[in-house]
């Protein structure tokens, strides 16, 4: 019986050549809604956490979605479809178009598999798409609205494995029934790399690109040439 093929893709520095969850922060302090220089400072101290592989996640999300819950949902969402015109649409580039049209035609099914959150990265996936995300849930208190806490197991790491099992078994899949590839950017990706069948280094960071290097991985270079 044959496998069921999946391409799955990280998203920030992926498919998109920004960070969407850092310049969500960015775009909070350019509209008001954030101290200037407080938030500015904890946001970049987060990101550089993120980076080394050393980021508490459930820390991250309280400080992230605390301007979000502040102004409830009318006004998130209003601030969000901002943020998709004036950040996201012109960083929708077409290499990573391309990239997952050739995976479309090839009768994959494609799935992104993020870290970021799933209020900033919905429509992100939509713009590309995409219908199965694998986002960081969050949790709504009382009210309906979001809580600043995770819900379940955040997929960030090894939770990106963990979470991908679970979207599997809910569709009647193993691990040992589907072909995957996964293209990703960052060594906090790396329990998911060496989990599939086909890891592609893709626009990776210099730790990711001599890891890739030294296994053979795939590289691919989406958006700009490398050395």
């Amino acid at each position: 019986m044959s496998k069921t093929r999946l391409a799955l893709f990280d998203l920030d520095h992926t498919l998109l050549p920004i960070d969407s969850d850092y310049s969500w922060g960015e775009f909070t302090q350019a509209i008001g809604w954030t101290d200037p220089v407080v938030f500015k400072q904890r946001n970049d101290d987060f990101y550089e956490h993120y980076k080394a592989g050393t980021l508490d996640v459930h820390d991250y999300v309280r400080f992230a979605t605390e301007a979000i819950r502040l102004r409830g949902r009318a006004e998130a969402l209003a601030a969000r479809d901002r943020f998709m015109r004036e950040v996201i649409a012109p960083a929708l580039r077409p290499e990573a178009r391309a990239l997952l049209q050739q995976h479309r035609q090839a009768g994959d099914q494609l799935v992104i598999v993020t870290a970021t959150n799933e209020f900033v990265t919905r429509p992100i996936a939509d713009a590309f798409g995409v219908d199965e995300l694998i986002a960081v849930r969050l949790a709504t208190g009382s009210d309906g609205w979001i809580s600043g806490d995770i819900d379940g197991v955040p997929s960030m790491r090894e939770g990106k494995v963990a979470r991908l099992g679970e979207w599997l078994a809910a569709r009647g899949l193993g691990w040992d029934t589907v072909e995957a590839t996964f293209y990703s950017d960052s060594t906090n990706d790396l329990p998911l790399l060496e989990r599939v069948d086909h890891p592609v280094a893709t626009n990776p960071d210099e730790r990711l690109r001599a890891i890739a290097r030294q296994r053979g991985w795939r590289i691919l270079d989406l958006f700009s040439s490398h050395p």
